[in-house]
């Protein structure tokens, strides 16, 4: 194999092989000030890509929605399962 021209901490997630992927994540900065960098840099990136453009469409914020959703249905899910199986007479 070819030895790779880039060190495996700055490559970016999709561009790590499956075997460089324990190192590459021993590599990242788990403390709160580098979790907090990278939310903002995902943040500003999302906010770059879908909602920051000259022709906008409802992506950007539906996405947002259904996350949010999404989010919200596997925080009430413990009880949501409990009411399924409750039988009502």
């Amino acid at each position: 194999m070819f030895p790779s021209a880039v060190p495996v901490k700055e490559k970016k997630l999709m561009d790590v092989k499956l075997g460089e992927l324990p190192s590459w994540i021993l590599m990242r900065d788990f403390t709160p000030n580098g979790i907090l960098g990278a939310f903002q840099r995902g943040y500003h990136r999302y906010y770059n890509k879908y909602i920051n453009v000259k022709k906008g469409s409802v992506s950007g914020v539906s996405m947002v929605l259904a996350a949010y959703v999404l989010f919200s249905y596997c925080l009430s899910y413990k009880e949501l399962k409990h009411e399924r199986l409750c039988k009502y007479h």
